[in-house]
């Protein structure tokens, strides 16, 4: 007798899991006016800005298999933009922010041509090497502020209390839908592919996957990303500068909040960020010791749990945003063993 099967994607684990965290987000919400300070509210924003960052460069890497270490480039070129966009051309805060995640993913499509004839650690290094250009040419351009950088003036006239809540309503925003546009591409036919091509990009190609285009994608999703996230520290901050916004350490903070959260899933970098913003607040003024707590964090992590602190709390058995499909023998669930596995969600 031919036994019978359940396909099921998510369940009431994910349903559990999406209902607190949009709690979670309606706290957020209300939390300004009831719970945090103007400083804490500040500090929130750069949690915010971490989430899209960490999301971002794990759609990239955990996704698409494309490591970089150099989307400080877009990071910079969106922290400049939004401050051109508001001071220069005249738009609100809010159309300047998403107008330089924009920008910053249409410098990434032409970049994306040079960088892809490189593979491995070739791509990797030539990441880092266009942010340095991005650096250098910001630096030289007049009206960019040289190596001093540029102040946002666009705020002039707002006061404290009105720019700040602007500012992080705008970061949580963006960060929800960040997120939120990472689980539904995941779930598209486009998502179905990069898990192909991650796993096996020779393979994939072989049964008709674009692997060259999927990639093209994905670089260019994540780079606007990070020109959001960019945008929103610059008008946190309400200053920029080419050493400050093209620092390697950005890319760094995304490898660690990936790394310890867990990639490959969605739910990984959130729970990172959270650790890393946690981090840095406690460690932040311990100096050097604060850098080697970071690393002694993450080397922990990669040695004990591979799979990232998610992986490890759930054993891959549950999802928040589910992207796979779950296989239930049917009649025995006691003895019944799940298959994860993806299958494409449109036919």
């Amino acid at each position: 007798m031919t036994p019978t099967i359940k396909v099921v994607r998510g369940g009431w684990p994910s349903l559990a899991g999406g209902g607190v965290l949009a709690a979670i987000v309606v706290f957020l919400a209300a939390a300004p006016w009831f719970v945090f300070s103007p400083g804490d509210v500040t500090n929130l924003v750069t949690l915010f800005a971490l989430i899209i960052l960490g999301t971002t460069w794990n759609l990239m890497a955990g996704y698409g298999g494309l490591v970089s270490i150099g989307q400080q480039a877009f990071i910079g070129a969106g922290g400049y933009g939004v401050i051109k966009l508001a001071d220069i051309a005249g738009l609100p805060i809010p159309v300047a922010v998403v107008a330089a995640g924009v920008v910053c993913a249409a410098l990434a499509l032409p970049t994306s041509f040079l960088l892809f004839r490189l593979v491995g650690g070739y791509f990797a290094i030539g990441t880092w090497v266009v942010a340095e250009v991005f650096k250098l040419v910001t630096q030289e351009l007049p009206g960019f502020g040289g190596g001093s950088g540029l102040s946002l003036t666009a705020f002039q006239g707002v006061d404290r209390v009105t720019r700040i809540a602007t500012v992080y309503y705008l970061a949580l925003a963006l960060a929800v839908l960040v997120v939120l546009a990472t689980y539904v591409l995941m779930r598209s036919r486009i998502g179905l592919g990069l898990t192909a091509i991650r796993d096996d990009p020779t393979a994939a190609a072989s049964l008709g996957v674009a692997v060259r285009r999927s990639r093209r994608i994905v670089y260019v999703a994540a780079s606007g990303g990070a020109g959001l996230a960019g945008a929103l520290i610059a008008v946190n901050g309400l200053r920029v500068s080419p050493d400050s916004m093209f620092s390697v350490q950005y890319t760094a903070f995304m490898i660690f909040i990936v790394v310890i959260g867990g990639l490959g899933t969605i739910e990984g970098p959130i729970l990172g960020a959270v650790i890393f913003f946690a981090l840095q607040q406690v460690l932040d003024s311990y100096g050097t010791w604060y850098l080697i707590a970071l690393g002694a964090v993450a080397i922990a992590v990669v040695l004990l749990a591979p799979r990232g602190l998610w992986g490890l709390a759930t054993r891959g058995r549950y999802e928040v945003f589910p992207v796979g499909h779950q296989v239930y023998p049917q009649g025995s669930p006691q003895e019944a063993q799940s298959v994860d596995f993806e299958v494409e969600s449109r036919r």
